[in-house]
């Protein structure tokens, strides 16, 4: 896997572990989940920072936001019971889709 792509994977997996804390916090009234959000946001900016150096802002952003979507509404649903209808699943399948179209045809994904 190219250097990028990790660098990508950890930001994504400090996001998600970070908006798991903030649900976690209760609005920042727990301390360890508020602590939480603290380092799993600072992980996240610092590895997506790396990868910039690779790809451009957009797709990066593009693919770091709609991995954590995904991440965090399957979090959501195994961790905190939130319930996922049909629309919402649908949207995220074009979420996935647009990320596959851009990794396997766009050239934009590289400098």
């Amino acid at each position: 896997m190219p250097t990028q792509y990790i660098y990508l994977v950890i930001a994504v997996m400090f996001e998600t572990f970070g908006t798991s804390c903030l649900q976690a916090s209760q609005q920042f009234t727990r301390f360890w989940p508020s602590v939480g959000v603290v380092v799993g946001f600072a992980g996240a900016f610092v590895f997506l920072s790396l990868t910039l150096k690779y790809m451009p802002v957009g797709i990066v952003y593009a693919l770091w936001s709609g991995l954590g979507i995904v991440l965090i509404a399957l979090i959501g649903l195994v961790v905190f019971g939130q319930k996922l209808d049909l629309p919402a699943i649908f949207g995220m399948t074009l979420i996935v889709s647009g990320i596959l179209v851009i990794n396997f045809f766009s050239n934009s994904a590289t400098h």
